[in-house]
């Protein structure tokens, strides 16, 4: 077949739509420009002290500070996983209550938006998130006080109810058995709504004529959830997921160090506040930071874990 005049037989490469160039980039500078506050952020408080993760591999002085302190190689590690009787504590207790954090704590937020999306009242809309909103807004110091407070064996409101029920008081921050469950159960108190905010705006791009075709199929409210509302908002839940898998390992810092004290060590101390406790007290510098650095190999090998399995899901991941 002949071809016209002056065209090639060979097609043009097609530039891929989204693939930007130097100059888009200028061309979009102005908006670029906008991301240097963040960046300046990023690189100097979280990029700039990775310089500090080499006294991992360092038994640290002081006096002779990190580039003069001498190189130990593996020792704080082996150390960890070997000869730490603390360490094989904190790595279950870890585990654990990110475990329940995940099984009762990832979905609650899920549950809560789908539950504001049924509600037609605008006015009770509004003031039940701003409700739910609330506690976020406070720090885990003044929570905590608070918890302390309503949970005392003594004089708290809910014991006090418990013992008009004809039940014994419980310790509900000092007992092992309890502890736990106190903290999963305020921190989904206090992080619930706000966790809607990203569902929310999900449930908000659902396109309502998929709603009008189902009620016309006889679907009912329920059926409507389970086959247009969930799938249509599985994206977010699949990139929230995500991001929840990779801090796996972190437990709720500020959460624990306000809540917990040494008669509950044994379930409640994380790694996080081992290494505040025994990093800044007993100034073992080194092997906190080597205790740290392998709390973030696991999360980084968790994410691209868990957005691998994702993505061969058929959903989008981050990468």
């Amino acid at each position: 077949m002949m071809l016209p005049k002056g065209q090639s037989k060979k097609p043009k490469k097609i530039k891929q739509s989204g693939a930007y160039t130097w100059q888009q980039y200028r061309k979009h500078k102005y908006l670029l420009l906008l991301l240097l506050p963040a960046i300046v952020w990023y690189a100097i408080f979280h990029y700039g002290p990775l310089y500090g993760v080499q006294l991992a591999f360092k038994d640290f002085k002081i006096m002779e500070g990190i580039t003069g302190s001498p190189w130990v190689g593996w020792k704080h590690f082996e150390y960890m996983f070997t000869a730490s009787k603390d360490f094989p504590i904190i790595l279950k207790n870890t585990v654990i209550l990110s475990f329940y954090h995940i099984i009762f704590g990832f979905p609650a937020p899920i549950v809560l938006a789908l539950l504001f999306n049924e509600i037609r009242s605008s006015v009770f809309k509004r003031i039940s998130q701003t409700i739910s909103y609330l506690p976020h807004f406070l720090s885990w110091v003044i929570l905590g006080s608070l918890l302390i407070t309503i949970l005392s064996p003594q004089s708290g409101v809910v014991n006090e109810l418990i013992k008009l029920l004809g039940f014994d008081p419980v310790f509900f921050l000092g007992d092992k058995e309890w502890f736990r469950f106190t903290l999963i159960a305020s921190g989904i108190w206090k992080e619930v709504g706000w966790g809607t905010i990203i569902y929310l705006a999900a449930l908000a791009a659902v396109d309502p004529h998929l709603y009008e075709s189902a009620v016309i199929d006889g679907a009912s409210r329920w059926k409507q959830t389970i086959y247009i509302t969930i799938p249509q908002i599985m994206p977010a839940i699949a990139i929230m997921f995500i991001l929840r898998i990779g801090n796996i390992l972190d437990a709720g810092f500020d959460q624990v160090l306000n809540l917990y004290h040494p008669s509950v060590y044994e379930v409640a101390d994380i790694i996080d506040t081992y290494v505040f406790r025994v990093g800044l007290t007993q100034m073992q510098y080194s092997f906190t930071t080597a205790v740290g650095l392998f709390k973030n190999i696991i999360a980084f090998s968790l994410v691209m874990l868990t957005n691998y399995v994702v993505k061969k899901s058929g959903q989008e991941g981050l990468v």
